[in-house]
């Protein structure tokens, strides 16, 4: 699973890389430790343009009758994503982008396990694929969420962890962003595990296992 991440990039960083023009956009500050339940940064297509907003993390279908659920969903499999219930809609018309420059997995050491932080080589920011939707309360409260798909893990994660993040390549950000696009073989080729040799992956502290902990410390070498 998919279960920490970072995103210490500043937010002219990242409407760069993500073409974001609007000027409406959420309060950013670098974030070492992003969580299951916080609000965090996603990227959807209008159409026209991409657009930055915040989405909580747990996905909650619009169908749902509390909001429960999104515990249980932080993740999507992608090879199941077409069938489960909660996610075939929104894999042809609800797709997203969460951006991040680093995420978490434990890898066991025996009886102990040490966190591990995976990056691109070249530091660079990369986009997570998503899924979202809105949930509305019977008091007519709305809360948009999402899920972040994973996938069988490349080389460099079989011996940490057996899932890992669908991690888009640029240049099929696009296409996966693209509402028009629905198509199962175009959009499922898109559903594999990154190339391993862009990846490196190194320890960190444990204290990143606690939320409470959220500074540069998170993601220091160790």
């Amino acid at each position: 699973m998919c279960g920490r991440y970072t995103i210490t990039v500043s937010l002219e960083e990242l409407m760069l890389r993500y073409w974001i023009s609007s000027t409406n956009v959420p309060y950013h500050r670098p974030k070492y430790n992003v969580a299951p339940g916080q609000m965090v940064f996603a990227i959807v297509s209008d159409g026209t343009q991409n657009r930055l907003g915040e989405l909580k993390w747990g996905l909650v279908p619009a169908w749902a009758d509390n909001l429960k659920v999104g515990n249980k969903m932080l993740n999507a499999r992608s090879e199941t994503v077409w069938e489960k219930p909660a996610f075939k809609q929104l894999i042809r018309r609800k797709r997203c982008i969460i951006p991040a420059d680093g995420f978490y997995e434990w890898r066991k050491d025996g009886e102990d396990k040490q966190p591990m932080r995976i990056v691109k080589r070249d530091r660079k920011l990369f986009s997570m694929a998503g899924l979202y939707d809105t949930w509305v309360s019977p008091a007519g409260i709305k809360l948009s969420t999402c899920t972040i798909l994973t996938t069988t893990p490349n080389k460099l994660m079989e011996p940490i962890h057996d899932r890992m993040p669908v991690i888009l390549h640029e240049e099929s950000e696009a296409l996966w962003l693209d509402r028009t696009v629905q198509d199962h073989e175009q959009l499922g080729a898109l559903l594999r595990p990154f190339p391993s040799e862009l990846l490196e992956a190194y320890p960190v502290a444990k204290t990143v296992g606690s939320v409470a902990n959220d500074d540069a410390a998170c993601i220091e070498p160790l």
